[in-house]
């Protein structure tokens, strides 16, 4: 195979008596893997406006977690706690050894947030895509309309249930330490759906406190992008994640 050939290496990894699916876009280069972990109810294909541009300068790894799309159904909550130590078992069982670059989306940037909480030393650098803010029930969801809240508090069909979402974020809440120099990029979509103009201020705001948690972070609003800034401006979160893969 020639250095700069791409193999993708598709797998199903067992751990805790069920398989998880991955998909590892490896390049043969010295350079910390790509680690991406989608929004609640998604799975690996959430990525694919941007994993084809990204793999380009960087090994990549993408998964379903439990009981979403080709993964089976894990006997452990569905909480961010428990996600987080299935991800780790996986990495570890495939030899994929750190450090890593953490890019999560919405409620995968709570996993993200907690993983680099969990395992400090593992970490070269975290891209929060849209990523959900822990006090996002208590701060952010009552300026919403009625129907607003009702619509959100339905959608917890698909990957446990609302009070797991919510436990996840006090998890993480409670669990959250200061990455100190690990640097991280927030991007907060500018354009959100349904959003007054107030809203969408609350919403950058609560963005921009995430940077307290790391002493090299730096805000980037996606103006263009609603929830999902990997479809609606790929290049954006592309260029972040090679900032910090040549940081």
């Amino acid at each position: 195979m020639r250095a700069n050939k791409i193999a993708l290496e598709e797998s199903f990894v067992e751990i805790d008596g069920f398989k998880i699916f991955t998909k590892l876009y490896e390049k043969k280069q010295e350079k910390p893997t790509v680690v991406m972990d989608s929004g609640y109810g998604d799975y690996s294909k959430a990525w694919d406006n941007i994993i084809y541009e990204v793999m380009k300068f960087a090994n990549v790894f993408v998964y379903d977690r439990a009981g979403l799309g080709r993964s089976e159904k894990s006997p452990n909550s569905r909480t961010s706690l428990e996600m987080v130590k299935e991800l780790k078992a996986v990495l570890t069982k495939l030899k994929l050894n750190p450090p890593y670059i953490l890019v999560g989306h919405s409620f995968g940037g709570v996993n993200v947030r907690l993983f680099a909480t969990q395992f400090p030393n593992d970490i070269a650098g975290v891209v929060l895509v849209d990523s959900t803010p822990v006090d996002y029930k208590e701060r952010f969801l009552p300026t919403m309309s009625k129907e607003f809240q009702e619509a959100y508090n339905k959608q917890f069909i698909y990957e446990g249930t609302y009070e797991e979402f919510m436990a996840s974020l006090s998890q993480l809440k409670k669990e959250q330490r200061y990455l100190d120099n690990i640097p991280m990029i927030v991007l907060s979509a500018g354009k959100k759906a349904h959003y007054s103009k107030e809203s969408q201020e609350l919403w950058n705001e609560m963005q921009k406190e995430i940077l307290d948690i790391s002493g090299k972070s730096e805000l980037v609003i996606a103006e263009n992008s609603a929830h999902y800034i990997q479809n609606d401006e790929p290049f954006v979160v592309i260029d972040a994640i090679k900032r910090m893969i040549e940081y």
